[in-house]
């Protein structure tokens, strides 16, 4: 990666700058979900939005995505707007919208570990970890196929998961967010999707003194994947798809380029597909052995 973020940099960025996320949050309780799902980690209540599609049954082992919410969110408001729950229908995977915990007052995901010069103390790594144990035990998961999807400070959460538990996650899907600088004990290649947009003014496409660049993110798992270096291209619109394919264990990498895209989840369909339907398109073709037979 091109550059290196300390977390207590990151964190007071973001709260300069991520108010001009879809959603400002609850920044006097930091979140406010409605009937979520709690369980204790490291003596602290955490909680939880939990999906079950209607065709779920104990008998057959189904795949589980969680998607986490951008810096100063709420798992509730965003899985309005960020909603998988008919492509959890469409295809039964148990859907789960995990909730951050609180620093200076704002929610906020902390994909890297504790310790150092990072600013926050949440195991948000642990938290997952245990959380995916959690709902293990409560019903019948597919292991092989739990995935993690994130918006802005929720995808670089994604990324977290990626590098620290890629022992526990299949593939990862970014949706305006970055890979932060943090390190990695990631040894098992990792399919990657990552969808950003050239306008945004909070994470910027091209990178700045804070943040990698969307390309550089990309580099990284390339290179760690082995894929093809030169991408096969398609274009529709305003929306241009990269993908980097041949990985080791059938992986690939790919990149949905959004030409004037801001700083959101993105509404703008490609080839008459959803960001939600995107990301289930890409995530279900892996299990943590890599392309799926």
């Amino acid at each position: 990666m091109k550059k290196n973020i300390g977390l207590h940099l990151l964190f007071l960025l973001l709260t300069v700058s991520c108010s001009s996320d879809n959603y400002k949050g609850n920044f006097n309780a930091c979140f406010s979900n409605q009937n979520p799902e709690t369980m204790l980690h490291s003596g602290e209540t955490r909680e939880y939005i939990l999906y079950i599609p209607s065709s779920y049954r104990s008998s057959n082992p189904v795949p589980m995505v969680l998607n986490f919410h951008g810096f100063g969110g709420s798992a509730s408001e965003y899985s309005s707007y960020a909603d998988m729950r008919e492509e959890a229908e469409a295809n039964s995977f148990i859907l789960v919208y995990p909730q951050g915990s609180c620093l200076n007052n704002t929610s906020h995901w902390n994909p890297c570990p504790v310790g150092g010069d990072n600013k926050s103390t949440a195991d948000d790594l642990g938290f997952i970890d245990s959380l995916i144990s959690k709902i293990s035990n409560e019903y019948s998961i597919d292991n092989q196929r739990v995935y993690a999807v994130g918006y802005s400070n929720g995808g670089m959460m994604a990324y977290g998961l990626a590098n620290y538990k890629s022992n526990l996650i299949a593939a990862v899907a970014s949706v305006s967010g970055v890979q932060l600088s943090c390190g990695s004990s990631n040894s098992s290649p990792m399919p990657v999707v990552h969808l950003h947009g050239t306008s945004d003014d909070v994470i910027p496409y091209e990178g700045n003194n804070d943040y990698n660049s969307a390309q550089s993110v990309l580099d990284y798992w390339i290179n760690f994947n082995n894929t093809a270096i030169q991408p096969d291209v398609n274009s529709e619109s305003t929306v241009e798809h990269y993908i980097y394919s041949q990985g080791d264990d059938g992986v690939r990498v790919e990149h949905f380029k959004y030409i004037g895209g801001e700083h959101i989840w993105f509404n703008t369909n490609y080839q008459g597909k959803t960001t939600s339907q995107i990301i289930w398109n890409f995530v279900s073709r892996f299990d943590r052995n890599g392309l799926r037979d």
